[in-house]
This record gives structure tokens, C-alpha cells and sequence, in this order.
């Protein structure tokens, strides 16, 4: 397979596809696998939950991923923790430098609401599903449910909170060719959609493609930059190393 990534060796590569806009999809990695996501369009939006694949009832925690590195927002460096206070991924790699960690999901009522009610007989529109059904119907092809859905990262999108504790949507933010690099550090369920964020001020429905690109980039080094970028983060990729050793 010929890579679109020039310095990987083909030997390396494991698949690369483009997911539609609106639409939903769902692997099952092994650890040391790491996804290239690229935006093909101009404030694109991947919503992104991860889960052990081995133990599903571990899964990505927003609330201690956020406490325990100190931020608001994601980027390169940061690491995707689990409930048990482990790493399930980490960023590698970023060109936008902000991922919304705190948006949520587009649900359908508010789709309909925003967008109106479309369907493919009259409006021969491609997928038309908000980013919550997506992602339900993608986590129960693994035995999960609505209970087991967990809060996203929403790559390529930019929320800010202001003093008040109102949210803000950044359009703009994200232009076609931004890229973010996300390592696997477990096995894990990996489960996406791209529907517009919740909080996308445009009026019409268009969301994004995104490419997605694996490829075998092995475990996190001794001299990884995620284990120096914040403490917290460190001993959350020794924790991860620890599980494998037995």
C-alpha cells in the first residue's frame, strides 16, 4: 500500500480511508498503533471516545484527563486517560494546537432543531446523523450502550469557557490540512463520528471529511515527549507499561 505520510515505510502502514462528513466509524487497535487525522475541509470535527479493548469498562475519563494535566484544552503532549487512571492514548502530533475536550455530543434533537428534519428520498443528502447516534450505534457493535458512552474529544474544534462559565464555539479555528497524531498506548476500541460539534454557529449542515491514516509506530519510548510534557501524564504511560508487563 502506497503511504500518503512520505518518510513511512510501506512495511509500516496499516490502512488509511476518508470518512464523510456526518459520518460514523469504529476499530478495534492494538497498543502502539497511531492514527493521523487530517482535516480535508475547513472546520472539520472528529468526536473521538476510546476503551480498553480488553476490559471495556475501562474507558477515556474527560474529568481526570483534564484535572490531573492541568488544562482546558488538548494538544500534542497531552495524554488521554482512562477511569483507572491510565493512558489510552496520547498526542503525539499537532498542527492546531487546541482540541475541544468539553463540547459534547450533537444530539438529534438539537440537529433537527437547527437543521431541520432531512432524509435521503427528498434531499438525496449523504449521512444526516447526530454525532450521539453515531457514536451509540458504533459502541454497540462491542456490546456497549447509552449508559457506556462517555463525554468525546472533539479534534479540530475550539471551545473556550469565558468567566461567566458560558461556553464558546471558535469558527475558523480549524482550516483544511490540519493534522493531529494520536498514539495508542492499550488496546482499545477506538470509535469516531464527524458531525458537526455541538456548538458549530454555521447554519447549514456541511461538516467536514476527515482522513484517518494508521500505521505501527510501536510503544512510547523511554524518551517519549507525552512523559515529559506534564508529570501526571508520565505516570500515566508507566501505568499503561506496567499492565503489559505481565
Amino acid at each position: 500500500m502506497k503511504s500518503s505520510l512520505p518518510d513511512l515505510s510501506p512495511d509500516r502502514l496499516l490502512w488509511e480511508e476518508t470518512l464523510p462528513g456526518g459520518c460514523h466509524w469504529s476499530w478495534v487497535l492494538p497498543r502502539g498503533v497511531t492514527l493521523r487525522l487530517t482535516a480535508l475541509g475547513d472546520d472539520a470535527n472528529l468526536s473521538l471516545v476510546l476503551y480498553h479493548a480488553r476490559q471495556p469498562l475501562e474507558r477515556y475519563n474527560m474529568p481526570d484527563s483534564l484535572k490531573a494535566q492541568h488544562t482546558a484544552h488538548f494538544t500534542r503532549g497531552h495524554v488521554l486517560m482512562s477511569d483507572m487512571g491510565r493512558a489510552l492514548a496520547s498526542i503525539t502530533g499537532d498542527t492546531l494546537g487546541w482540541h475541544d475536550p468539553l463540547g459534547l455530543l450533537l444530539d438529534a434533537g438539537r440537529m433537527h432543531e437547527k437543521y431541520g428534519e432531512k432524509n435521503y428520498q427528498v434531499h438525496r443528502n449523504g449521512m444526516y446523523r447526530a454525532g450521539k447516534d453515531g457514536l451509540l450505534i458504533e459502541i454497540g457493535k462491542y456490546g456497549l450502550s447509552r449508559r457506556d458512552l462517555v463525554a468525546p474529544v472533539n479534534f479540530f474544534s475550539k471551545v473556550s469557557v469565558d468567566p461567566e462559565g458560558r461556553f464558546h464555539a471558535h469558527p475558523g479555528h480549524c482550516r483544511a490540512g490540519a493534522q493531529a497524531d494520536l498514539r495508542l498506548d492499550m488496546d482499545a476500541i477506538v470509535a469516531v463520528s464527524t458531525a458537526p460539534h455541538p456548538l458549530d454557529p454555521r447554519p447549514a449542515y456541511a461538516p467536514a471529511l476527515v482522513k484517518v491514516t494508521a500505521w505501527r509506530s510501536g510503544p512510547a519510548p523511554a524518551d517519549d515527549y507525552c512523559r515529559s510534557f506534564r508529570p501526571e501524564g508520565g505516570r500515566a504511560l508507566q501505568l499503561a507499561d506496567l499492565y503489559y508487563l505481565a
